[in-house]
């Protein structure tokens, strides 16, 4: 007997980390896997579609500029509900914290579809940090029936929370596939750097950095710049204004700063595997990049990943800039500290995540045969 999985995504992480599952799916016989794309992040959504050879089935097109939280999270319900009606999954799969997850697991409870929820488990405990991520991922915690958590943190994480083992299932990170499939293929970078510079990878986006806190991250990046002339900065500047104005305000006239639209994911890992140190407040970018053995100092003052800060090979250094200055410039000058933080150790998981949630899966449809 045929079933049906619908895997849902909305931003570029989600398609990111969900990949390596509609894969999976995909090469099963039995199983009919449909892809859903909300858009809540149009262009970077595409972007990595195309690079892994994945097509929407069905696109609600859902971002409109300056859309408040409210008015994304009512769309997102009332658009989720006509498709589960109409396409009447067995299974529905989402990934992470955004609001495409929370609102995917709630439209899911409302119709009774069993909701499976691909890397459960993380958590800050500070509802409002990140903001709104860590409700959202709450939220979807009590309304899922397969938990997919990527660590054994998350899984106590959970497990505290109430939720029965029976439920949990520990799979690693499926970032940790998606990453090991790209890096493999060596893909073109796409830009001139030089070749004599030490490369610093940038990324910022999220919400909780939006205004002063990100002004004192573009700060800090320049004076990083400014007093260290043989490293060259390489930030793909995301298209949200409240980050791309006040970037290319900032740093768009700083010489050894290269500002670009975002990159594809496969060129993106490219730039990873040639950076000497990575600056960022991705959450993917926290798993990915202690895998290529590249230090990672996160803009944020908590994380809901702190495997890889136990480790060592992670650093919080929230959005001060002295302290970020400080911090990267340790690295820059001290060789001891730098090979510290660049062990190549990797705690979230070992490639093979997708084929442990797909399992859980084909056992489930098995024993309702």
């Amino acid at each position: 007997m045929t079933r049906k999985v619908l895997c849902i995504v909305g931003t570029r992480p989600e398609a990111i980390k969900m990949a390596p599952v509609i894969k999976a799916l995909q090469a099963e016989e039995h199983i009919v896997c449909r892809v859903l794309a909300t858009a809540q992040h149009r262009g970077l959504l595409d972007q990595v579609l195309e690079g892994f050879a994945i097509t929407a089935d069905l696109d609600l097109d859902i971002m409109r500029p300056h859309q408040s939280l409210t008015a994304l999270t009512s769309r997102l319900l009332v658009e989720l509900d006509g498709v589960l009606q109409a396409e009447q999954p067995d299974v529905v799969l989402a990934q992470g914290d955004t609001t495409t997850v929370m609102s995917a697991a709630l439209a899911c409870f409302y119709l009774q579809i069993p909701f499976g929820h691909v890397e459960a488990g993380l958590r800050t405990g500070d509802l409002c940090n990140p903001f709104p991520e860590e409700a959202n991922r709450v939220i979807a915690g009590k309304l899922t029936r397969w938990h997919f958590a990527p660590t054994q943190h998350a899984v106590d994480n959970l497990l505290r929370e109430g939720v029965a083992a029976s439920d949990i299932t520990l799979t690693g990170n499926t970032v940790i596939d998606a990453l090991l499939m790209t890096a493999a293929q060596d893909s073109a970078l796409g830009i001139q750097l030089d070749p004599g510079k030490r490369l610093v990878l940038v990324t910022s986006h999220r919400r909780e950095n939006f205004g002063e806190p990100f002004q004192h991250i573009c700060q800090a990046l320049k004076r990083l710049a400014e007093c260290n002339p043989d490293i060259q900065i390489l930030y793909p500047v995301h298209p949200n204004p409240n980050v791309k104005d006040v970037a290319y305000q900032l740093l768009g006239l700083t010489p050894n700063i290269i500002l670009c639209a975002p990159l594809d994911y496969a060129p993106f890992i490219t730039a990873m595997k040639r950076s000497y140190l990575i600056i960022s407040d991705s959450g993917g970018i926290q798993e990915e990049a202690p895998a290529l053995g590249k230090p990672v100092l996160v803009l944020r003052e908590e994380t809901e990943r702190p495997e890889a800060v136990d480790l060592g090979v992670v650093k919080l250094v929230g959005a001060n800039p002295d302290t970020i200055v400080e911090q990267a410039q340790r690295l820059l000058d001290d060789p001891q500290a730098y090979q510290g933080m660049a062990r190549g150790v990797s705690p979230y998981g070992d490639g093979k995540a997708a084929a442990r949630i797909v399992d859980v899966l084909r056992q489930y449809f098995q024993s309702c045969a």
